[in-house]
């Protein structure tokens, strides 16, 4: 089974690894990885992202073990527009969140109108925080919890949306 999923994982946390394990134990991942272009369009927030080669690097870094584990193959792809590479023919499953589910359906409707069979779509739930709360990026980089979902209130998060002028380094999880 051909297994994709997609988001901007900056950063990589806890919710995202429960994502990861879901689609390795279904087969082989291919994951889309937002471009620099379209990860700012993707976000509830508006919130410095890091560059894509800094992301893939990460994000390699995570999934390989992951990889091994299960004896599976992946890759990484960029991810230009919302729908991705789902709708390539190859793709047997889509890995999503619960917010994510219709986009999960939209990709369904473009394939068979490709005359592709629909994917499985996977929802895997939220991971909560030690608060109670879903851990999410916007979370750790706002410096309100740590990749593992700790409460971290003596953390400075990266704050707004850098200016492309600003060189300094943001603080990361």
């Amino acid at each position: 089974m051909h297994v994709a999923l997609g988001g901007t994982f900056d950063p990589v946390h806890d919710g995202h690894l429960a994502l990861f394990e879901r689609a390795f134990e279904l087969g082989d991942v291919t994951v889309g990885l937002t471009s620099d272009e379209l990860a700012p369009k993707t976000r509830h927030v508006d919130r410095y992202v890091r560059p894509f080669d800094e992301r893939k690097a990460d994000l390699v870094e995570e999934l390989e073990p992951l990889a091994t584990s299960y004896s599976r193959e992946f890759e990484v792809r960029e991810l230009t527009e919302p729908t991705g590479i789902a709708t390539e023919e190859k793709f047997d499953a889509l890995i999503v969140s619960p917010e994510t589910r219709d986009g999960g359906e939209r990709i369904n409707e473009i394939r068979r109108e490709r005359g592709y069979d629909p994917l499985e779509i996977e929802v895997v739930g939220h991971v909560s925080a030690e608060d109670g709360k879903r851990i999410s990026s916007t979370r750790i980089v706002r410096g309100e919890i740590d990749r593992h979902g700790n409460v971290t209130p003596e953390r400075d998060g990266r704050g707004p949306k850098r200016s492309s002028g600003d060189e300094s380094e943001p603080t990361d999880a």
